[in-house]
C-alpha cells in the first residue's frame, strides 16, 4: 500500500523563484518578441485562467505585429467557435483602431483587462451597437400614468378631509 505525500512537508515548501517565468507558455509568449512586458505578464494571467480555471479548449497565443501585443484564442468548450481574447494591463490605453484591427480577425472579442493584482474582467466586444437583453426576473412595467393616477387619488383623498 503506497502512502500519500504528507501534506505539512508539500506545504512547506516555497514556490520555485520566478515560477511564472520558467513556465513553458510564458517561454514560449517571450519568444513571441512583443516588447511590452507588462502586456506579456497580462496575456499569461489571462492564458492561465481560461486554460487552467476555466478550462477552455484549444488555447493558444499569437502575436499581433500592429498592436505589439500577444493575443489569445480558445474555445470556451468543446464545439464552441473560437473566440480572440486581448489582454491588456489596465494601465495601458487602447483606440479605436486597435480595437477595429481585433475585430477585424473574424472571431468573437473578449476584452480582458489585467489590474496589477491580477484581478481579470472580461468584456465582450462587438462589431457596432448590441441591443441589450431585457432583465430577467418578476419585474412589473409601472407606467407613468398609473403614477400619476396614484398621485391623483392620494391627493384628492387628503382634500376631502
Amino acid at each position: 500500500m503506497s502512502q500519500a505525500p504528507d501534506r505539512a512537508a508539500v506545504s512547506d515548501k516555497p514556490p520555485p523563484p520566478n515560477w511564472i517565468l520558467q513556465h513553458p507558455a510564458y517561454q514560449q509568449m517571450k519568444n513571441l518578441e512583443v516588447g511590452d512586458s507588462a502586456q506579456l505578464h497580462a496575456a499569461f494571467l489571462v492564458y492561465m485562467d481560461l486554460a487552467e480555471v476555466r478550462r477552455w479548449k484549444e488555447v493558444s497565443y499569437v502575436k499581433s505585429p500592429e498592436l505589439q501585443a500577444v493575443l489569445l484564442e480558445g474555445r470556451e468548450k468543446e464545439g464552441a467557435p473560437i473566440q480572440t481574447v486581448l489582454p491588456l494591463p489596465v494601465h495601458r490605453s487602447v483606440s479605436h483602431k486597435s480595437i477595429r484591427h481585433v475585430l477585424d480577425r473574424g472571431f468573437p472579442v473578449l476584452l480582458c483587462a489585467v489590474a496589477s493584482d491580477s484581478t481579470l474582467v472580461y468584456q465582450r466586444m462587438t462589431d457596432g451597437l448590441v441591443t441589450p437583453d431585457p432583465p430577467a426576473g418578476p419585474f412589473q412595467d409601472v407606467g407613468r400614468r398609473q403614477h400619476r393616477k396614484r398621485r391623483q387619488q392620494h391627493s384628492a383623498a387628503g382634500g376631502r378631509r
